[in-house]
């Protein structure tokens, strides 16, 4: 079992990563400081964990909520309906929300902690690998609306991480491997050396290989716990964690969220960030071709779709967070591990890749 500390002062909360975590209560019931619990989870997680989970909890009162699965649950409605959990349970402020799913799970969750009584704990359970390795960590929370992804949300830590690794024995491959995209944009963001080790391991990674599954995602977290607790309400350096995801996101809501894994399409968006780096003159475009070689290689897609439309995407791109006064700011770098902030990237340039 690997524990990491994300350090944020008063705030610091542990990330447990090992085998068996769920059933070792006596490690995470320890950060509930009330009585109230309320478990959301979705109609596919729930069935494989939610009653090892409840059994952790005797003594406490305990209710459960499920969604739906898949990112377009993520949703204005489904946060009201846990807040209407939370009312019927009488919920008071020490209450506590665990998130037992995805990402999506995590970041609703997480949103409705924030948004009762101005604020409660929750503790986050991730059950996917891109949970794991990104989601979960950060506080990071939100809900999708028609215009785009995550573009309402809060910035609220949770108490703790239970990251169990045997859930992922029970994740479809594509899920997995949308995943492992996350664990390769830390490398491509700020570490040549691990992009080099997860070249070397790809296959045993794939494989699920569990001592090297759980090297991987400590390394990844380890990386973001250290850039959240420096910059945790994103106003410099976290938004490097933010490569390939404006191209992602706004393949993600041109497809209606369900074209692609959010994985998926930031394994696309890394890839289109790249060219455009190469493009611009900023990083060799051997470097796009390594980390397009190496996606692959962990089953994802690098490629745009046939049928898209490089202006609507552009469109779609101008609505991320990290605009301001109508200027793209992009995420792009000058080779694996050397990733920057780029205001001003020329809308041509954007098209130009976009429609290559």
């Amino acid at each position: 079992m690997k524990e990491l500390t994300v350090a944020l002062g008063a705030r610091s909360y542990p990330v447990w990563i090992g085998q068996g975590l769920i059933d070792d209560a006596p490690r995470w019931r320890a950060a509930i400081r009330g009585r109230h619990v309320l478990i959301v989870s979705n109609t596919t997680v729930a069935p494989l964990y939610l009653e090892r989970v409840r059994a952790g909890l005797d003594g406490f009162i305990v209710g459960t909520h499920l969604i739906g699965d898949g990112e377009s649950e993520k949703t204005f409605a489904n946060v009201g309906q846990v807040l209407a959990s939370l009312a019927r349970q009488g919920a008071t402020r020490d209450a506590c929300i665990i998130a037992l799913g995805g990402g999506v799970v995590g970041d609703l969750a997480g949103f409705a902690a924030a948004c009762w009584m101005r604020g409660i704990d929750f503790i986050q359970m991730p059950t996917t690998l891109l949970a794991m390795v990104d989601s979960s960590v950060g506080g990071k929370t939100g809900v999708n609306v028609p215009e785009g992804k995550n573009l309402v949300g809060a910035f609220h830590q949770p108490r703790a991480v239970v990251a169990d690794i045997d859930t992922l024995a029970t994740l479809p491959d594509r899920e997995y491997s949308a995943g492992m995209a996350e664990v390769v944009k830390g490398a491509a963001i700020g570490d040549p050396g691990f992009f080099a080790w997860i070249e070397e391991h790809a296959d045993a990674l794939k494989a699920r290989e569990p001592t090297l599954m759980a090297e991987a995602i400590a390394r990844k977290c380890a990386y973001k716990a250290g850039v959240v607790a420096r910059d945790e309400t994103e106003q410099g350096e976290r938004a490097l964690l933010n490569l390939g995801h404006t191209f992602g996101h706004a393949l993600e809501t041109a497809g209606h969220y369900t074209a692609f894994l959010h994985g998926e399409a930031v394994a696309v968006g890394m890839v289109l960030a790249a060219k455009l780096s190469a493009r611009l003159g900023m990083a060799d475009s051997s470097d796009a071709a390594r980390l397009a070689a190496l996606l692959t290689r962990l089953g994802l897609p690098v490629a745009m779709p046939e049928n898209s439309n490089p202006g609507e995407l552009l469109r779609l791109m101008m609505l991320d967070k990290k605009t301001t006064a109508g200027v793209l700011k992009l995420i792009l770098w000058r080779g694996i591990g050397r990733a920057e902030i780029v205001p001003g990237v020329a809308e041509q340039d954007v098209l130009a890749v976009l429609g290559s």
